[in-house]
């Protein structure tokens, strides 16, 4: 009651703080089963999962016998749009490997939010307390072969598949797809929508579909870049933003 008393004294109405009270319900109790859920599971499967680690809704853990799947400590899953604060998910994270010689590490304080990642052959590694936004796809294959185009349906191509890492405190923006074979550098951002085909420098800002360095992070970096010849500085307040909410 002291609780109440103090609420309405600041002005709040009963219906702000009914409001306000059902979202840290909605927050507490689907992190409390979505934790649940999957550390049972992932005991099941054997997927190691570090202390702290928490899940709001259903995580998919599918692990190809003999192949990884690790989730560092204090790892935060978001597969529920109750949970996500920059946009609804299309669909809950899902962690999948699809061959024995396949591995997906995500690291320490990482946070996904309805990101689908898949190993089939190579391994996937996420860095350190990496941010990826919503509804972001990461794959180590094309899952088909390029060539003849009538076998396209039946053979799988493995040869092709490329190993994906993603440094420690990169940010990767909505809608994402992190294709096979790239590395995205310590401290990079990914603007929202990219697709991403090659690799990204560390601390720099990348973006478009195929995405490419727009510019540096690094304070002072462009001024620099730009008395070189040949260099183009950006027209004063300019910025680029990722706009890819957090996770």
């Amino acid at each position: 009651m002291s609780m109440l008393r103090k609420a309405l004294e600041r002005g709040l109405t009963p219906t702000n703080i009914i409001s306000y009270a059902c979202l840290q319900v909605m927050t507490r109790w689907g992190r409390f089963w979505g934790t649940l859920r999957l550390r049972c599971k992932a005991t099941l499967v054997g997927v190691p999962i570090g202390a702290g680690v928490t899940a709001h809704g259903p995580v998919g853990l599918m692990r190809w016998p003999g192949s990884h799947i690790s989730i560092e400590a204090g790892t935060s899953l978001v597969s529920s749009w109750r949970r996500a604060t920059a946009s609804a998910l299309a669909t809950p994270v899902r962690l999948r490997t699809f061959g024995p010689g396949a591995r997906i590490d995500i690291g320490p304080g990482a946070q996904l939010s309805g990101t689908s990642i898949t190993a089939r052959s190579t391994a996937i590694s996420i860095g350190r307390q990496v941010l990826i936004a919503p509804n972001c796809i990461i794959v180590d294959s094309d899952f088909h072969a390029h060539w003849p185009p009538e076998a396209r349906a039946t053979e799988p191509g493995m040869e092709g598949d490329r190993p994906v890492t993603i440094g420690d405190y990169a940010w990767i923006g909505l809608n994402c797809i992190i294709l096979k074979g790239v590395t995205i550098g310590e401290g990079a951002i990914i603007g929202a929508g990219s697709v991403v085909t090659k690799d990204v420098p560390p601390h720099s800002l990348a973006a478009g579909s195929p995405a490419r360095v727009l510019r540096s992070l690094v304070p002072n970096e462009d001024r620099a870049a730009a008395s070189q010849p040949g260099g183009q500085a950006r027209p004063a307040g300019q910025t680029e933003t990722p706009h890819g909410g957090d996770a």
